[in-house]
């Protein structure tokens, strides 16, 4: 067993049940991925969920700096053997869920082979939380498609721009490409309107019933909100800082569906 092998699976504690995984992709960067998946982390949490977020853009991690944290390890070091996997989860502060940080310009993280990703997901499986986000890098590469196919539920994150459907619709075909009964859900992010969100999903939906043969649910709807770039700005949750903002409240009726889903 290697050092990185032993550092992530010391845990022999007797087996809990499975936390729920969700996996949040999109196929371009620039449309929100990772502001949302740290705000559904909140809103989900808020609902009574023991929520991880895990941060697997694997090179280019940024979950840390938009909460505005300074972890003191990470990744990286877990992966190096230098710390066990639970000793790099972070708490964040005042929001009620955890982070696994990643570290931002890490080629090495990125260039991880086969063996390690499968060593990386079987540690995570056994983190003792209700819920495992994860936000996962924009893009095809095998990584991200490996831990999207791990997970219960794939959410792709879209805006209504041409090359933001086109390349939603690529992750879509490879996940169904990879888990026939999988489960897949659009969230429609920055729509000018609930009614624009609609025909954007429509018109993704139509291509994947099409040319996939299946359905592609919508799990919400998240309207243009001037709030969350300022709180993005300010390095703090959306739900913290503007608790009462449309977009908030959107996030939060996602995660209500999510936990009707019977998470854990």
């Amino acid at each position: 067993m290697t050092v990185m092998e032993h550092a992530l699976s010391h845990d022999a504690r007797p087996a809990r049940a499975p936390a729920r995984r969700i996996a949040i992709a999109s196929g371009k960067g620039g449309v929100g991925k990772t502001w949302f998946a740290i705000t559904l982390a909140q809103a989900l949490a808020a609902d009574g969920a023991t929520t991880l977020l895990f941060d697997g853009d694997l090179g280019l991690a940024n979950v840390d700096i938009q909460l505005g944290l300074t972890p003191k390890h990470d990744l990286a070091g877990v992966l190096a053997g230098r710390i066990a996997l639970e000793g790099a989860i972070a708490p964040v502060p005042d929001a009620g869920f955890d982070v696994l940080p990643g570290r931002s310009g890490s080629g090495s993280l990125a260039a991880m082979p086969p063996g390690q990703i499968e060593t990386l997901l079987g540690a995570l499986a056994r983190v003792p939380y209700g819920v495992l986000l994860l936000d996962l890098g924009a893009g095809l590469d095998a990584h991200t498609r490996r831990m999207a196919a791990w997970a219960d539920t794939l959410l792709t994150v879209a805006t209504d721009e041409p090359t933001s459907l086109t390349d939603a619709y690529a992750v879509l075909k490879l996940f169904a490409a990879d888990r026939a009964n999988g489960d897949a859900r659009l969230v429609v992010n920055q729509a000018a309107s609930q009614s624009a969100g609609r025909r954007t999903h429509e018109t993704l939906a139509r291509a994947c019933r099409t040319f996939l043969g299946r359905d592609l649910p919508l799990a919400g709807i998240v309207r243009r909100d001037e709030h969350v770039r300022e709180a993005i700005r300010r390095q703090t949750p959306l739900l913290t800082r503007h608790p009462t903002c449309h977009a908030a409240t959107e996030v939060r009726a996602i995660a209500r569906g999510l936990t009707n889903l019977h998470l854990p």
